[in-house]
């Protein structure tokens, strides 16, 4: 199919790539998430944040460089690891860009060694069918659970259920993905 043909709506596109990120990204991964902010989806953070993060995400962008999606890959512990700001342009839909973010963010996540995927979410479907569960009771060694509890970080707090974050997560779904390191 050439590129000025239209592909239908659900079928992955060609006019985007996924890469690694650039300290100029910071202001598009702000824009990419504003509107998602704005609807208490996701918790709004300072620039600051977002720079000393940088590393850890991948950028979509379309054939004229625009970024287009953006999401993250938050390493928690030696096997787990956590997707974040997972966002995608509303002009950019259902066109695969979130998928393939994805795709790349779990890439990542074998490379590094983990094992398992947790993501905090509304977009339960979206999650099922690229393989996340919803967490139940999920087992945490007692040492682990310490250790884990001493991390400033929302997202861990947000894994380990804990109290103080309930007000960040209300109608969202804990979900998790079980890596395999074939």
């Amino acid at each position: 199919m050439s590129r000025s043909e239209s592909p239908r709506s659900d079928a992955p596109r060609s006019d985007f790539v996924v890469r690694g990120p650039r300290t100029s990204d910071v202001p598009h991964i702000q824009r990419l998430i504003g509107p998602l902010v704005n609807r208490g989806i996701l918790l709004g953070k300072e620039s600051v944040v977002f720079y000393e993060a940088i590393r850890e995400f991948r950028i979509a962008q379309n054939d004229m460089g625009v970024p287009v999606g953006c999401g993250a890959l938050h390493v928690m512990w030696q096997d787990l690891g956590e997707i974040r700001t997972l966002a995608v342009d509303p002009e950019w839909m259902h066109r695969g860009v979130g998928h393939s973010i994805l795709e790349r963010l779990e890439a990542d996540a074998l490379e590094l060694g983990l094992t398992r995927l947790f993501c905090l979410t509304f977009e339960v479907d979206f999650f099922e069918k690229h393989g996340y569960s919803v967490m139940g009771e999920e087992p945490i060694d007692p040492a682990l659970y310490s250790e884990l509890l001493r991390s400033p970080d929302e997202g861990v707090a947000e894994f380990l259920d804990l109290a103080r974050v309930k007000p960040n997560t209300l109608g969202n779904t804990r979900m998790i993905k079980h890596l395999s390191l074939a």
